[in-house]
């Protein structure tokens, strides 16, 4: 319980944590953000890592001028870029196996779900759920796992993963320090995250109601 009121407090607060952050280690600050995004996006049994809020909250801060938004860009393409080959060098890894069962930290319900989005959307999946939490850090893992060859992922991931932190840290940059936004920041981010669980939770829901239409 106390553990997930941290990563509410976390989420909700984010843009205090990272001013903390910022000044208590300084320049250290974008190998902290190079880490977070590196793991929400590589390791499969992280996705509840802060992903697009984070790289909105960035965005702002370096639009103060306490961070350099290209260095940000650079360092937290290359962390998403690296997280998703890495997700997909491990299902490569595992391969089929991991839809057998549940794991400890790796649900195959999470997985049948990526694959069933998987199945929908093809190899732009990898492009659509950069946009989506948890299925973003489940959709490289379930590449490898399938036939996707990594020379095709590697496109997917390369757009993929440019349009995220681009588009996230640029509207940051350009709206995180207007006044009401600012005032308002944690209901920005809380709205941000609402965003972006509406569409896995419309699948959710899509999915409870179908068969009683049947």
């Amino acid at each position: 319980m106390e553990l997930l009121r941290q990563f509410i407090d976390l989420f909700l607060h984010l843009d205090q944590h990272l001013s903390q952050i910022i000044s208590d280690y300084g320049t250290w600050t974008y190998a902290i953000l190079f880490l977070i995004i590196f793991v929400e996006t590589g390791v499969v049994v992280m996705p509840f890592l802060p992903g697009d809020s984070l790289l909105f909250a960035a965005g702002a801060f370096a639009a103060t001028g306490v961070l350099n938004v290209w260095i940000l860009l650079a360092l937290l393409f290359v962390a998403a870029f690296l997280g998703d080959t890495l997700n997909y060098l491990i299902g490569d890894y595992f391969g089929p196996k991991v839809f057998r069962r549940d794991y400890r930290f790796l649900k195959k319900e999470y997985l049948l779900k990526t694959q069933a989005f998987y199945d929908k959307h093809g190899g732009k999946t990898i492009i659509f759920a950069r946009f989506i939490p948890i299925i973003r850090t489940f959709a490289p893992f379930v590449a490898g796992v399938g036939t996707m060859k990594y020379s095709k992922f590697l496109s997917y991931n390369i757009i993929g993963g440019f349009l995220w932190v681009v588009g996230f840290v640029a509207a940051g940059f350009i709206f995180g320090n207007i006044p009401l936004v600012k005032k308002n920041f944690t209901l920005v981010i809380f709205g941000i995250i609402l965003i972006s669980v509406i569409p896995p939770i419309y699948e959710l829901v899509k999915q409870k109601m179908s068969p009683k239409q049947q």
